[in-house]
């Protein structure tokens, strides 16, 4: 036994070196590791992050923030709350144009700003701007359509713009407006199109709803716009609605008139072969608006009466479905959605503003680009813009739905 010992010594002192080579060895590894995983990796410094991305922190969505598969959204009660609502004021936003500042030209009540949409059977999550924002980290929102589109779009601005503490701006790029929060890399951006598809009335600020020629079957001039917008949200009804018919082209130079109902629902295929053709599922998200109801007849929800949504304070409160709402324009969209391969989330948002016959800008707002005149303030029943909203108003509540899904569809990656 003590001849073996030295022996047996030997060959452990041997294998020290390779142990303490393979430690190193680890230890190294582990170090690089920890580096590359470091925002402040000397590799990713040199050569970037893969795909030019750098990593964006963390946002954890709670169930709270998370509304149920089974809930329906969009069927509920408007209820009054002056303690949440509204998300802003006129004054504490600066991007508000003065088409939606209602109270600023003049009108006398307030009430419009201080109701809740409540769902029957589940709660809206509370609106979060700062979680928003994380989200929307190093992404573009863009919001597609005509003049009541763009009243979402600033709806969100004011929605989010007080929790930014960094530089950011608004541009107006025609058909283009650009809000862009550079300390989150992101950008909430609107787009002029009335039609969606091509039309004569696509300049962003020379155009008459009165002279409407579309050509149904072009779309390349505004989906080069789109390409690569990681969340699109579009909408288009009201410009359709003038007259029962439209001049438009469709698959040749020729004008020929059409059914309304007809060329909406071509035009609405044209947008959609655009989807298939260019849409990435696994990194934007697409939504579709509903249409934006009228309140032009008061009879509608007053009978005997015989004026609009002039002077109207309340919400309408039991069943209501004002025929400022094509319900054949509706089953047009209802078929569309079901035929695409394209994943597009519908917001049926008519309904609930159904009810909101207090919330348009009737005459605290513009006609051709000027506040309405004393003379005609005094003509309610002519000149009453019953089609747009006061902001803050109920395009708050499409929004505060727009970020509930995206609250529903973002992973959690801890």
């Amino acid at each position: 036994m003590t001849k073996q010992q030295p022996s047996l010594d030997r060959r452990i002192q041997s294998l020290f070196p390779f142990a303490l080579a393979s430690l190193l060895v680890l230890g190294t590894a582990r170090l690089v590791l920890d580096a590359l995983k470091s925002n402040d990796s000397f590799v990713f410094q040199m050569y970037g992050w893969p795909r030019g991305q750098k990593p964006r922190p963390a946002v954890v969505i709670s169930p709270e923030d998370r509304i149920d598969e089974r809930c329906n959204v969009f069927e509920g009660k408007w209820v009054w709350d002056n303690l949440s609502h509204p998300h802003y004021t006129e004054e504490s936003c600066p991007y508000l144009v003065k088409q939606v500042t209602c109270q600023r030209n003049g009108r006398p009540d307030s009430y419009y700003k201080n109701w809740r949409w409540q769902p029957n059977d589940c709660n809206l999550p509370r609106f979060d701007a700062l979680k928003l924002m994380q989200i929307l980290r190093g992404k573009r929102l863009m919001f597609v359509g005509d003049s009541v589109q763009r009243g979402q779009f600033e709806s969100l601005v004011c929605m989010v713009q007080s929790i930014t503490q960094g530089k950011r701006s608004l541009q107006r790029v025609p058909p283009r407006k650009i809000f862009r929060v550079e300390e989150f890399d992101a950008s909430i951006e609107y787009y002029w199109a009335p039609f969606l598809v091509e039309s004569i009335s696509d300049h962003a600020t020379k155009h008459t709803v009165l002279k409407r020629l579309v050509n149904l079957d072009s779309i390349a001039n505004h989906g080069k716009h789109w390409e690569g917008v990681d969340i699109l949200v579009f909408e288009s009804y009201v410009w359709w609605m003038h007259s029962p018919t439209v001049n438009a082209t469709y698959g040749s130079p020729d004008v020929q008139e059409y059914k309304v109902t007809t060329a909406y629902k071509l035009a609405l295929q044209t947008w959609a072969d655009w989807l298939e053709s260019s849409i990435d599922p696994e990194r934007q998200k697409v939504f579709f608006m509903s249409m934006s109801p009228t309140h032009l007849w008061s009879w509608e929800w007053k009978p005997g009466s015989d004026e609009n949504c002039f002077n109207e304070s309340y919400p309408i409160e039991g069943s209501y479905w004002g025929t400022g709402s094509n319900m054949e324009i509706m089953d047009i969209i209802h078929d569309q959605m079901q035929d695409l391969k394209a994943k597009v989330t519908f917001l049926n948002i008519t309904q609930l503003s159904e009810y909101r016959k207090d919330a348009h800008t009737s005459v605290y707002g513009e006609r051709r680009g000027k506040l309405l005149t004393k003379k005609q303030r005094s003509d309610p029943k002519k000149f009453a813009d019953c089609i747009h909203w006061c902001l803050p108003g109920v395009p708050d509540t499409w929004n505060e739905i727009l970020y509930a899904h995206l609250m529903k569809s973002h992973q959690n990656i801890l």
